[in-house]
C-alpha cells in the first residue's frame, strides 16, 4: 500500500500543474465536478456544472462534489494546494484499495493470489494514471466497489442485521458517488441471498434490512432533487445526454464533443435557455428518435463500445489516431491484460465456481450502461481490482501447490 501511494504521488508531482490552466474558468480542474464544487464553496449550492450560471443541477451525485467543495473551502478554489489535495486524496484511496483486494483475493483464491494481486495493483498502470492525473471519482468507486464485494463475501454466511444494515448503507454511499453501481446490486445481493439459502439460513429479513438502509441513505438526495426541480429525479438526470454524446453525429471518436454543452457553445446556450431538466427532456427525444430511425447503427456502435471497453480498440483511422496518439499502445496493453484476467476467470469458474461467481456477476453487470451511452477506459477502473485478482490467479495457479480452499464458517 505504501509503495502504491509513493508511486502515485511521484506522478502527481509531474502532472498537477496541468490542472491549474485558467481557461474557461478553470474547466480542466475537475470539469463539471470542479464547477459544482466551486458553486458549493461560494455559497451558491449544488449548482452550475459549467462556467456560466445554469442553476441547480442533478447531473452529478453529491458525494464527490461536496468533498471537492470542502477542499475548496479550506484551500481555495482552483489553487495549487487544492489540486495537490484532490489528487493526493485520489492517490490515497487508490493505495488503500490494496487492503480489500488482499482480503478479497485471500478469501477466494488463497494467499499467493492475494499477494500477487496486491503488488499488481500497486504497479497497475491504469490505477496509477487515473488516480494521480484525474480529478474524477473513479478511484473512489474502485475502493467502494471492492469493499462491497468483500463485505458480500463475508455476508454469505452471516445474518446479523447490523451487518446487513451497514451493507445497505455502503451501497447507498456508493450509489451517491455514482449510480452506475446499482446495476451490480441485484446480482450481488441475489447471490449472497442464494448462498444464505443454501446454508439453510433465512435471507429475507437481512435483505429487507439492507434495502431499508440503502433507501434511508439515498432518500435525502432524492428529497433535495424533488424540492429543487419539483418533480422526481432519481439520483442523476443526464442519462439521455450521455446517449446522445455517444451516438449522435460522427462516429469517428467514442465521444462526440459537438453534442455536449462543454464542447459546443450552441449546446451550452440551449442548456441555459431550457434549464437542466428541459435540456435533458430534449436529449431524451433526440436519443429515442435516433435509436428508432437508426437501430442498426445504434446496435453496431454498442458492439464497438463493448469491444472498446475490453480491448481499448476504437479505430485505426489516421485522424482518430492523431487525436489519440497513445491508443495503439493502450490497446495492446488492455487486450493482453484482459485476456490474462479472462483466463483467470474461466479457470476460477471451473475450479472454484462458488468463489468466482460474484466477481463474474460484477464484470457482467457494471459496464452495461456504458455499452449504450459512451465508454472510456477510465470507466472500467472500478472493476479493475476484480480483473487484477483474476490475472494474479491465472499466474499463481500455474504453479503447483497444495490448493487453498476458501474457509467458510456457519457461524453468525
Amino acid at each position: 500500500m505504501l509503495t502504491a501511494l509513493a508511486l502515485r504521488l511521484i506522478v502527481v508531482a509531474f502532472v498537477y500543474q496541468d490542472f491549474l490552466v485558467p481557461g474557461r474558468d478553470h474547466w480542466e480542474f475537475g470539469y463539471e465536478l470542479g464547477k459544482i464544487a466551486s458553486s458549493i464553496s461560494n455559497g451558491h449550492g449544488f449548482s452550475n456544472p459549467y462556467w456560466i450560471e445554469t442553476g441547480p443541477t442533478a447531473m452529478i451525485t453529491p458525494i464527490y462534489p461536496y468533498l471537492l467543495g470542502a477542499i475548496f473551502s479550506v484551500f481555495g478554489a482552483y489553487t495549487k494546494a487544492a489540486a495537490l489535495t484532490v489528487l493526493g486524496f485520489n492517490c490515497l484511496v487508490s493505495a488503500l484499495t490494496c487492503i480489500p483486494i488482499f482480503f478479497l483475493a485471500q478469501n477466494s483464491f488463497g494467499r499467493r493470489t492475494a499477494l500477487g494481486a496486491c503488488w499488481a495493483w500497486a504497479f497497475f498502470p491504469y490505477a496509477i494514471y487515473f488516480s494521480a492525473s484525474s480529478m474524477w471519482y473513479h478511484s473512489l468507486v474502485a475502493l467502494l466497489l471492492t469493499l462491497l464485494l468483500l463485505t458480500a463475501s463475508y455476508l454469505e454466511t452471516r445474518t446479523r442485521l447490523w451487518m446487513w444494515a451497514a451493507f445497505g448503507a455502503l451501497w447507498g454511499l456508493t450509489a451517491l458517488t455514482t449510480p452506475v453501481v446499482l446495476a451490480v446490486l441485484p446480482f450481488t445481493v441475489g447471490w449472497v441471498c442464494y448462498r444464505l439459502h443454501g446454508y439453510g439460513k433465512s435471507w429475507k429479513l437481512p435483505a429487507a434490512t439492507a434495502a431499508l438502509a440503502l433507501f434511508i441513505t439515498i432518500a435525502p438526495w432524492a428529497a433535495r432533487n424533488y424540492q429543487v426541480f419539483h418533480r422526481p429525479v432519481f439520483l442523476k438526470d443526464n442519462f439521455w445526454m450521455e446517449v446522445c454524446i455517444g451516438n449522435l453525429g460522427n462516429a469517428q471518436h467514442w465521444w462526440n464533443g459537438a453534442a455536449h454543452p462543454a464542447g459546443n457553445n450552441a449546446e451550452l446556450h440551449e442548456f441555459q435557455q431550457l434549464g437542466e431538466l428541459g435540456y435533458m427532456a430534449r436529449e431524451r427525444r433526440q436519443a429515442l428518435a435516433f435509436i428508432e430511425s437508426n437501430p442498426r447503427i445504434f446496435l453496431w456502435r454498442s458492439v464497438r463500445r463493448f469491444v472498446y471497453m475490453w480491448t481499448g480498440f476504437w479505430s485505426l483511422n489516421p485522424e482518430y489516431l492523431r487525436e489519440e496518439p497513445l491508443d495503439l499502445a493502450n490497446t495492446f496493453f488492455c487486450t493482453i491484460f484482459t485476456a490474462l484476467a479472462m483466463a483467470g476467470l474461466f479457470k476460477a469458474l471451473k475450479n472454484r465456481r462458488q468463489a468466482a461467481v460474484p466477481y463474474a456477476l460484477v464484470l457482467l453487470s457494471f459496464p452495461l450502461v456504458y455499452y449504450f451511452t459512451h465508454s472510456e477506459i477510465s470507466y472500467r477502473l472500478p472493476i479493475e481490482p476484480a480483473l487484477v485478482i483474476f490475472a494474479a490467479f491465472a499466474i499463481a495457479s500455474r504453479r503447483k501447490s497444495v490448493p487453498v480452499e476458501r474457509i467458510v464458517t456457519n457461524r453468525d
